[in-house]
């Protein structure tokens, strides 16, 4: 168990074993020890490749973006916005190169990370690289699979999952 550094007082799990995070407390069998099931595991990825969409809010953790200066809607005003974008997205879910294609061309207008320059790519990462929700839903999607509207303490994000 480890404190989120961005949400003081808040825990989140993580298995030194598979560097899988998760706020959900893990299963416990009766000698309280932590299951395992080593298939499951065997079928998770160690890595993904993924897109993604930000969308900053005023109470994000750095309230600034290329985008915009000084951010000042409001979460539910960043996630109203993304979600019109999630509509036009899930529109192409049916072929993977248009949804890629259009992700990307949205990606580098509308979102509020640095890597909107390269169509919202992240590049290859493992577990424990990125904050404790995004992880848990990128490591979540099936290759070519598009996420809902996902909170972290940057701000909301679309994640669309390339490998």
């Amino acid at each position: 168990m480890k404190e989120a550094k961005s949400q003081p007082g808040s825990y989140y799990y993580y298995n030194l074993e598979t560097g899988e995070c998760t706020w959900e407390e893990p299963f416990r069998t009766n000698s309280n020890t932590v299951s395992s099931d080593t298939t499951a595991s065997m079928d998770k990825p160690t890595h993904v490749r993924a897109l993604h969409i930000l969308r900053k809010h005023k109470d994000s953790k750095r309230p600034s973006s290329w985008r915009v200066p000084k951010i000042t809607i409001s979460r539910e005003q960043a996630r109203e916005e993304l979600q019109g974008l999630l509509e036009i997205l899930q529109e192409e879910a049916h072929d993977m190169g248009s949804l890629k294609a259009t992700f990307e061309e949205l990606a580098k207008e509308e979102s509020d990370c640095s890597s909107a320059k390269r169509g919202g790519d992240l590049g290859v990462f493992g577990r424990g690289k990125m904050r404790p929700e995004f992880e848990h839903a990128a490591f979540a999607l099936d290759v070519g699979q598009l996420s809902g509207l996902i909170d972290t303490s940057s701000g909301v994000h679309i994640i669309l999952r390339t490998e």
